[in-house]
């Protein structure tokens, strides 16, 4: 579904920042640069809800949006950003870390990875730290729109491939936010999520 309303609420610099947990929750994680900001405005289907840069680690804290007066829409500071100091970057990962183990209202952790490249280490490790702790998340897979659809076929399976090499079941959604390619898709499974119907395994 399509949120009727979506208002910008905060923006946390610290998990303790954050508002009380009284509604549900979604959280858009992904590496700097991965097209989280255009794949939010996609779903949520605003043009500048979330403003896109050039300039990659752009958000720097918790940005709380209230959809619907329903749900939090939570993006997250992007990982990997080189150009920020070694100790800002642990920062944002112990602060990310606390988010996801200790934020009850947490349902549903959306993953962004770049579909035309393999999957790097910061995201592999990711995806099994989520794992490992046992939290709900998905994985989107960005951009869609750059591969031809031989290119499509084969990033699915590779995505598939690396889950089952890890163990893990999670589901994989291709996704355009050029072409809205899959985004239908992610808003089910975030009604799923927030409505509680939705079994991870």
């Amino acid at each position: 579904m399509i949120p009727q309303s979506a208002t910008f609420i905060l923006s946390a610099p610290t998990f303790n920042d954050c508002p009380s947990e009284t509604l549900p929750e979604v959280c858009f994680a992904g590496r700097s640069n991965v097209g989280k900001s255009s794949m939010i405005n996609a779903v949520v289907n605003r043009k500048k809800l979330v403003k896109t840069s050039n300039m990659p680690g752009k958000t720097r804290g918790f940005n709380y949006f209230k959809m619907d007066e329903k749900w939090f829409l939570v993006d997250l500071p992007g990982y990997g950003y080189a150009k920020v100091s070694k100790s800002e970057r642990e920062k944002w990962d112990k602060e990310a870390q606390k988010f996801y183990t200790q934020r009850t209202s947490l349902r549903l952790i959306l993953l962004i990875v770049d579909s035309r490249h393999d999957p790097g280490v910061l995201d592999t490790d990711q995806i099994f730290w989520l794992a490992e702790n046992q939290l709900p998340f998905a994985i989107l897979l960005s951009k869609a729109d750059k591969l031809t659809n031989n290119q499509k076929v084969a990033t699915l399976a590779r995505m598939k491939r690396l889950l089952k090499n890890m163990n893990i079941e999670t589901p994989i959604i291709l996704t355009s936010a050029e072409t809205k390619q899959g985004i239908e898709d992610v808003r089910a499974l975030i009604d799923d999520f927030i409505n509680e119907n939705y079994d991870i395994s």
